[in-house]
């Protein structure tokens, strides 16, 4: 039932008893003419001709505003009247999550404000009863008939329609798609990978950015078309290169990398990839190869540098157990010196000291 009047999600949840915020029932003091959301109402912008939804920018966005069937990153919080304490926030999560208009956010008034919204912008809002819990509210914690306060911050977002448009076609319709909007709808899945990525979810981030690969692969241009379309694939190659190291497949990572050295064979991001992968692998020599390749385009880089220093390390103690093992293994034949010491390619080229 909850969900039927628009409730978000999370409070939904707290309707259903896993959070319980006491309702404060007394009303204004008979000496003052309005609530203080009355009195509040007089200075904020009426956002529908019904006055249902009323907006307070409390600190301008900036860039274009949230487009229809757009995914949001926000964090709100939403009040009852006479009450200190929100009686639903998502203010205390360090990444809020991905909630798409129409989809996760159910409560009109939220969405009907999301809509006049830009990236970075805080606003406060007044949601009448219609646009938010209805006539019944949400008994124990929403009562009926509430006028509801909320602030909210919008994140980012991340314009989807054109995407879910193009994956609504046939294969044989995608193909006809215009270029440019086949790398939007790339583009924007890759900003979705993005987005998990950040929030540590790599194999919902390694699916998009696999979407995103599959729509560049299957279109074949030439010219200055190509090049739009490698410019794009480098970067998905790169994102799945470096997601895969984070999912400890280095085998994936290094054949996404190479990928990557295709297009740029000097690129330093995929050659210091391809170096991690292979010191995961511990083909040593390989890594060093791909390594002194990516210190050669970015001589003063702290992470090339410092994973050729954790190379070095990693290769000196493999050469130690080589040794010991070598001793172990000859110590009981004979007792003289086990002969030539090993050689250490590395250390041949100049790498270990």
């Amino acid at each position: 039932g909850s969900r039927a009047l628009g409730l978000p999600r999370s409070a939904s949840a707290q309707c259903s008893g896993l959070t319980r915020v006491s309702i404060v029932t007394q009303g204004p003091p008979p000496s003052c003419p309005q609530s203080p959301y009355q009195q509040l109402g007089q200075r904020m912008q009426g956002l529908t001709g019904d006055k249902g939804v009323l907006k307070e920018v409390i600190r301008a966005g900036t860039g274009e505003m949230v487009p229809q069937d757009a995914s949001v990153v926000v964090k709100y919080s939403g009040y009852l009247e006479y009450m200190d304490k929100p009686f639903d926030t998502n203010s205390y999560r360090r990444n809020p999550r991905l909630l798409k208009l129409g989809e996760d956010i159910t409560l009109l008034g939220m969405e009907v404000g999301l809509l006049t919204m830009k990236k970075g912008e805080l606003a406060r809002f007044l949601f009448m009863p219609s646009y938010a819990y209805g006539a019944l509210g949400c008994p124990p914690l929403i009562p009926p008939n509430a006028t509801v306060l909320f602030e909210i911050e919008l994140l980012d977002f991340l314009d989807s329609s054109e995407s879910d448009r193009f994956f609504a076609l046939t294969t044989e319709q995608q193909g006809t798609f215009p270029l440019q909007k086949v790398l939007k709808v790339a583009n924007t899945e890759r900003e979705f990978g993005n987005y998990l990525f950040r929030q540590k979810r790599f194999m919902d981030a390694k699916d998009r950015y696999k979407r995103a690969s599959l729509i560049l692969c299957r279109r074949a241009s030439c010219g200055d078309e190509q090049c739009q379309i490698d410019a794009a694939k480098l970067l998905v190659f790169l994102n799945l290169s470096f997601t895969y190291l984070k999912l400890e497949r280095p085998v994936r990572s290094l054949t996404y990398g190479e990928k990557a050295l295709e297009i740029d064979k000097r690129n330093a991001k995929a050659l210091f990839r391809c170096g991690q992968a292979c010191l995961s692998l511990t083909e040593y020599e390989k890594a060093r190869d791909f390594l002194v390749r990516a210190q050669k385009e970015q001589p003063f880089n702290h992470d090339i540098n410092n994973e050729l220093k954790k190379l070095a390390s990693c290769y000196r103690d493999y050469m130690d157990k080589e040794k010991e093992m070598c001793c172990r293994m000859f110590a009981p034949v004979s007792s003289s010196p086990v002969g030539p010491e090993l050689k250490d390619p590395l250390q041949m080229k100049g790498m270990v000291p």
